[in-house]
């Protein structure tokens, strides 16, 4: 009997550790090669409002955010050249307090625009989520909205 509950206990264990796991696919990571790195990094700190985190290259040629309970942005230095992007090829944040971060961008003169092009001009969506668009130092777009989900 001893033996029977000690491999019930176990079947039990290893079946909640399974459900725990995440079996899915899901984002990891997004990477950036930038010009600046330490540029970029106060950009996504201090205007994004990322949170840095460890990172195990210790080289002083990257710097990662935490971007979600499992995500991470990477800055990656070493780019040569500043380039064109799409503002469709983009990186979405949401922001809890959407008014303040409009706020605190126009407190830093950094500019953003809505979704055609328009300077400092917010989107509202069909389905009322508020958007704006900006790119950082390397000129990366990135979305900044007010979803709840």
């Amino acid at each position: 009997m001893k033996i029977i509950n000690t491999l019930f206990c176990l079947f039990i264990a290893l079946s909640m550790h399974a459900q725990t796991k995440n079996t899915k696919v899901h984002i990891n990571h997004t990477a950036v090669f930038v010009i600046d790195m330490n540029k970029t990094g106060e950009f996504y700190s201090k205007i994004i409002g990322l949170e840095p985190i460890p990172e195990p290259f210790h080289d002083g040629q990257h710097i990662w955010f935490k971007t979600g309970e499992h995500s991470q942005l990477h800055v990656i230095q070493g780019s040569t050249q500043k380039k064109e992007y799409y503002k469709n090829q983009h990186s979405c944040y949401t922001e809890p307090d959407f008014n303040v971060f409009i706020a605190k961008l126009r407190a830093a003169n950094w500019p953003f625009e809505d979704v055609s092009g328009n300077k400092n001009t917010i989107t509202t969506r069909p389905d009322g989520i508020h958007q704006i668009w900006l790119q950082d130092p390397d000129g990366y777009w990135i979305e900044i909205n007010d979803d709840t989900y």
